[in-house]
């Protein structure tokens, strides 16, 4: 990982796909900070679990689950709310969508090999919509 150069960081996903990911400047200068107390060895896990090794998927579980506790105490609203990582990178999706960022862009960036896979947030947006027009006042028949 080269951060002098690029401000991404390139990792394997589901199915060994490479995905590639943007970060802020702000994320960059955290991650140096905290490359500086880490082992400096080639095959030392950037983020590692309590043995060294690297951080699983269900060790990344348990930690997003512990920092929800942590925010249900302070923002009551999140109590009934279900949050996996898997509806933090749908979140995500759906702001870039909102946001109008064009599909294929999401889809390389959620490492989606078909656009096709990245379609179900266009049907959801679409939703999202429909919705919001449905709460709105109807407007008067007569002109």
């Amino acid at each position: 990982m080269d951060l002098a150069r690029q401000q991404a960081i390139h990792f394997f996903g589901k199915g060994r796909n490479e995905r590639i990911v943007p970060m802020w400047s702000q994320t960059i200068t955290e991650l140096k900070r905290w490359l500086l107390e880490l082992p400096h060895s080639p095959t030392a896990a950037l983020i590692p679990n309590r043995h060294g090794a690297a951080i699983t998927r269900f060790g990344v579980k348990q930690r997003l689950d512990c920092a929800v506790k942590k925010a249900r105490q302070a923002c009551p609203s999140l109590k009934n709310r279900h949050i996996s990582p898997h509806s933090i990178r749908h979140t995500t999706a759906m702001h870039l969508l909102q946001s109008g960022v064009d599909m294929t862009v999401i889809a390389l960036w959620l490492g989606h090999a078909k656009l096709e896979t990245t379609h179900q947030y266009m049907q959801a947006d679409i939703e999202m919509k429909r919705e919001a027009l449905a709460k709105l006042p109807s407007l008067p028949t007569a002109f």
